[in-house]
């Protein structure tokens, strides 16, 4: 992106709150972008060449969606929690393995996409966060859910295509949760707990691809007051 170019974005930014610098060369924040730390509200980085966040992204803490995805990010820097307005975070198709503790400070966060990362195990920063509704996990590496899932008050969370084979049954007492998607993991039919299926919220089981036929979660106690739940949802729909 030329001098040029990037100066009417930054001009732009200044009347709409709002820089979209995607689809570029950027390893790094660019001097102009200074000018933008008081009053940008979104910021999209998407398709450039990161390798690390940059730490002056802190600076801007107007900030409510950071879209950094499709770069090539192996580290998101301590500072993110600086952020505390960001509602949407997308980190997807980048390199990450870790996230920084600090996450757990974004408390107006709503959506969260991490697919397509290198992550191994389950975030567990984003529990406590009461206003996250959906976290995106997908095509990652986790090979497990612990017991203190329970904290997460998500309304859906995508495990699609990764390692699982264990899931804790306390991941019945989140309180929001209403989607779970596990397709494509590695989990045995015994995974399943009786616990997710008779006492959870969760109306959406998405079990296809593991290494069990989905009809056989009809042998497990509670599978028709999951089915309860699954069939009040569908009639609310159409």
């Amino acid at each position: 992106m030329g001098n040029s170019s990037m100066k009417q974005h930054i001009n732009t930014a200044q009347k709409t709150g709002v820089l979209k610098v995607s689809q570029g060369k950027l390893s790094e924040f660019p001097p102009s972008f200074r000018q933008l730390e008081n009053n940008l509200r979104t910021l999209d980085l998407s398709e450039n060449k990161f390798l690390i966040l940059p730490e002056e992204i802190s600076r801007f803490m107007q900030l409510k969606h950071l879209n950094l995805q499709k770069n090539k990010l192996t580290k998101i820097p301590d500072c993110i929690g600086a952020l505390t307005k960001l509602e949407t975070l997308n980190a997807s198709h980048n390199n990450l393995s870790t996230l920084p503790r600090t996450l757990s400070n974004l408390i107006h966060l709503k959506q969260v996409y991490l697919s397509s990362n290198h992550l191994k195990e389950f975030p567990m920063m984003f529990c406590g966060l009461k206003h996250l509704d959906l976290l995106d996990l997908s095509k990652n590496e986790i090979e497990s859910i612990p017991s203190d899932i329970a904290g997460l008050y998500v309304t859906e969370l995508n495990l699609n295509q990764n390692q699982i084979t264990f899931i804790s049954p306390q991941i019945a007492e989140c309180l929001r949760l209403k989607t779970l998607r596990l397709e494509e993991n590695c989990l045995q039919l015994s995974a399943i707990s009786p616990k997710i299926l008779r006492d959870s919220k969760i109306a959406n089981l998405s079990i296809d691809g593991n290494l069990f036929e989905p009809k056989q979660l009809s042998d497990i106690d509670g599978y028709e007051i999951y089915m309860d739940r699954f069939t009040a949802v569908r009639k609310k729909m159409f």
